[in-house]
């Protein structure tokens, strides 16, 4: 059990590169994220760049009632009144300095209106599969209990931004302070710099929600995302955060099982030019054991069989089960490794008189 006792009375360690989940307390429990918000409002910016929705070099005038609004409001940026900001600016102010009014000048000039933006944050938090979550505003202000989340959904989030989006991440995130308009901010990250492999993610405090973080560290191929909110004071939080992610590195070694595109197992293709396809899962096959243990691990794959073609490559199609003693069990997806065409009258002929040989 990690070492920061109470002090996180919500705490959650995954690892990203395995799909463990290596600690968890209070994992489902909602509660207000405050500027931790900010991150899925950089994932929706992540994702309209990918799309070409919007470009990094593109400019946005903030609107004087968004500016109104927003001006000096917690932290900020300090964008001026007649401000023309590129979206590059923006994102790296909403990350770097957790800029409010960043943060509200993105969504506007990006979708239009700040209420177009959130309904597109709350549209992307549910394809991602974040269960448990909903959004009120771009950045994480004060709205009445509107906007809540879980420490589970924060983790499919930071997940679901490192593995889409690996260099946007690397741009933007983790940075240890912006200069804007001539004026320079530090990062309140309190692992980045500290905690070696640390680059990110994000603070969140307001006097409801307490002090949370959500933060990652990557050290030898592998790849952390922990989770810690409710805490009382800024120097709990940042104790808990560090005390997390480092025994999170600390007791448990990593092995690999497959590597990326190395067949785990065949499945059964009913109908197909092929009588079988090679599942593969698209980050390889990892498991995290207690260091010194020798736990037993069972893997087993579950697909409703035979699947039936067509099957295009890179299909999701079955799902591998993993089991270690004294762990959570977990799932990793597997996907075709090949198009598996619909058989013509050859393929038929073919495949019976091999299923007869067999």
């Amino acid at each position: 059990m990690p070492p920061e006792a109470e002090v996180a009375p919500i705490a959650f360690l995954f690892d990203v590169t395995s799909g463990q989940v290596l600690f968890e307390r209070e994992a489902d429990r909602r509660f207000m994220p405050a500027s931790i918000t900010k991150v899925m409002t950089t994932f929706l910016a992540f994702e309209w760049l990918e799309e070409g929705r919007i470009a990094q070099g593109q400019h946005f005038s903030i609107r004087p009632e968004v500016w109104k609004e927003w001006n000096n409001v917690g932290s900020t940026m300090f964008l001026p009144h007649d401000a023309r900001v590129s979206v590059d600016d923006l994102v790296h102010g909403v990350t770097t300095v957790s800029a409010n009014d960043g943060a509200a000048a993105l969504a506007d000039g990006a979708a239009g209106s700040i209420e177009e933006w959130v309904a597109a944050m709350n549209e992307k938090a549910e394809q991602i599969g974040m269960r448990d979550s909903r959004f009120g505003t771009p950045n994480g202000w004060m709205d009445e209990g509107r906007t809540f989340t879980t420490a589970r959904d924060l983790t499919t989030l930071a997940t679901a931004m490192l593995r889409r989006h690996p260099a946007k991440y690397r741009h933007f995130v983790g940075h240890r302070e912006f200069t804007y308009n001539e004026i320079t901010q530090p990062n309140h990250d309190p692992i980045s710099g500290v905690v070696p492999g640390a680059d990110g993610i994000k603070t969140g405090f307001t006097n409801q929600a307490g002090f949370g973080f959500l933060g990652s560290a990557e050290r030898n191929g592998r790849r952390l995302v922990m989770v810690v909110a409710g805490s009382p004071r800024a120097r709990d939080r940042n104790r808990a955060s560090r005390d997390l992610i480092e025994w999170g590195f600390s007791a448990f070694e990593q092995h690999r099982l497959f590597a990326p595109e190395v067949p785990v197992a065949l499945a059964e293709v009913q109908g197909g030019s092929s009588r079988e396809v090679a599942l593969v899962a698209a980050n390889g096959v990892y498991v995290d054991l207690p260091r010194g243990s020798t736990g037993d691990v069972t893997v087993k794959v579950d697909y409703e069989g035979p699947l039936r073609a067509p099957i295009a490559k890179g299909e999701r199609v079955a799902t591998l089960s993993v089991s270690i003693d004294g762990m959570p069990d977990y799932t990793i997806p597997l996907f075709a490794r090949d198009d598996v065409r619909q058989a013509g009258f050859a393929d038929r002929i073919l495949n019976g008189l091999m299923g007869w040989l067999a």
